[in-house]
């Protein structure tokens, strides 16, 4: 596989080399772990004892309303319950990739970039509502977004530049492959300056 412009393990079948997919898998489960705790959070609100948060630090930084709130509870019930289950997505996608040398075909990939997507824009969202709607960060949920910010781009990176999506965006793949680093801790500094300018984090620590 060229270092340049990858190309599929087969025709048809493309497989992302070993690093990456074992990042995945490593990305996938301490989100998972991490959506497990948020999930044991929410069901200890489900009694009649005082909500008490093992992640309650100070009046901004708590889980206390970005797990109760609206937002928090999408279709009806905790976010955490959809994280329990969707970030097995990329565990399953890097084994899947390690197992099988002969690649999965490009439709598997695309959906799970989708997916990668779709995780990405929550995040962010999730973080904008978390600074400027109710003023706290959630230390729980602000791990959720390290890990998927740079999974999300080490996904488009890849399937961009392997061809995945034809040979229309290579470029724009290799470009993500190689400036990743900075890329991703561009996407950490945006989040972190809002959160600053609203919240002073600093402030808090000095």
């Amino acid at each position: 596989m060229s270092s340049t412009h990858p190309v599929p393990v087969s025709p048809g079948l493309f497989r992302p080399r070993a690093g990456m997919a074992i990042f995945w898998i490593v990305a996938g489960v301490i989100a998972w772990a991490v959506s497990f705790l948020i999930y044991l959070e929410y069901v200890g609100q489900l009694t009649d004892a005082p909500p008490r948060f093992s992640c309650d630090f100070s009046p901004f930084i708590t889980c206390g309303p970005n797990l109760l709130s609206p937002l928090g509870n999408l279709l009806g019930f905790t976010n955490a319950i959809i994280g329990m289950v969707l970030f097995l997505g990329p565990v399953f996608a890097g084994v899947g990739a390690l197992a099988a040398p002969a690649g999965m075909r490009a439709w598997y990939w695309r959906t799970f970039a989708l997916f990668g997507l779709a995780g990405f824009v929550l995040v962010h969202v999730f973080a904008y509502n978390s600074v400027f709607v109710y003023g706290t960060l959630c230390p729980w949920c602000m791990v959720i977004w390290l890990m998927t910010i740079p999974f999300f781009w080490s996904v488009a990176g890849w399937t961009l530049r392997a061809g995945v999506w034809g040979t229309v965006p290579l470029r724009a793949g290799t470009f993500i492959a190689t400036w990743i680093v900075p890329i991703v801790a561009l996407d950490y500094l945006v989040i972190f300056l809002a959160a600053q300018l609203r919240l002073d984090v600093l402030g808090y620590f000095f």
